[in-house]
């Protein structure tokens, strides 16, 4: 998956740095595209050298690599570099730098999201010791934005409910959806279920998490077993396909980076 980096580590701990030239300087455009070189064949971005003209902040680092993210548009780099979706840079590569992607986005939007205080209004500025931004006005307290979301593999006997959502990702995937006010895991894990394909739940049971910086998610994923014969009702507001498909069917998304691939490929081999 795509925060599978050993024996890289993240170490996403606050602190203020300033930035160096040696530093990595991650830049989003105003529809939150990177500014990425990618002739090599590998992710490069802007270095610490272009960082004059763009307000920017430490975010983390990988091992002794230290990452900032600019919170201003760049428009100094030289041509080799071009602006890029992250769905672009994750259909076409993987490692280190596809995660420093992922995790810089997530807090590149929730700045961009968190200029100005919902509670007064004030215009919002850094927190001088931990990642938030702080209220100067009213003293209110901002922490960067994880949702919290469900990844279902829902399994009838040799077979596992495949489907494809309705508009963006053309690829397999598994029931998916977002935790709601007041709701446990578990719970979400079965109204998902049965608002997209009318299947009832039983025997849910963890597999793993994921962080999903694309958008802003903290991806959970749990197996269960269909309850009863499994008819499918597909909400079709949602999904374009959703199918009890076999092991040996099912068909695997391009890339490894997802928690809902490495789902459906361990149901495939035969480990769950």
């Amino acid at each position: 998956m795509i925060q599978d980096i050993y024996p890289s580590r993240l170490d996403n701990s606050f602190a203020c740095h300033e930035i160096r030239e040696a530093d990595t300087l991650i830049c989003f455009d105003k529809d939150g595209r990177l500014l990425v070189d990618v002739q090599s064949g590998a992710i490069r971005f802007p270095d610490g050298k272009f960082a004059a003209s763009v307000r920017n902040i430490y975010a983390f680092s990988i091992d002794d690599k230290r990452y900032f993210i600019a919170l201003s548009e760049l428009h100094a780099a030289d041509s080799a570099y071009v602006y890029r979706t992250l769905r672009e840079l994750r259909d076409s590569f993987c490692g280190n730098e596809l995660f420093a992607a992922f995790t810089a986005y997530h807090l590149w939007k929730w700045y961009n999201d968190s200029a100005y205080c919902g509670r007064c209004g004030k215009e919002l500025v850094f927190h001088e010791s931990e990642r938030a931004m702080r209220c100067p006005e009213c003293g209110n307290i901002i922490y960067p934005r994880i949702n919290p979301a469900v990844i279902v593999g829902v399994v009838k006997g040799d077979s596992i409910l495949i489907t494809r959502y309705r508009r963006g990702y053309v690829h397999n995937a598994l029931v998916a959806g977002f935790t709601e006010i007041g709701e446990t895991l578990e719970q979400t894990v079965e109204r998902e279920v049965m608002e997209e394909t009318g299947v009832k739940v039983k025997n849910i049971r963890y597999y793993k998490s994921q962080p999903w910086g694309m958008a802003q998610d903290m991806l959970v994923g749990f197996f269960c077993e269909a309850d009863g014969s499994g008819e499918i009702h597909m909400d079709e507001n949602e999904l374009r396909y959703a199918e009890w498909v076999k092991r040996e069917d099912i068909v695997l998304q391009p890339n490894n980076a997802s928690l809902t691939n490495e789902m459906m490929k361990v149901f495939k081999v035969g480990k769950v």
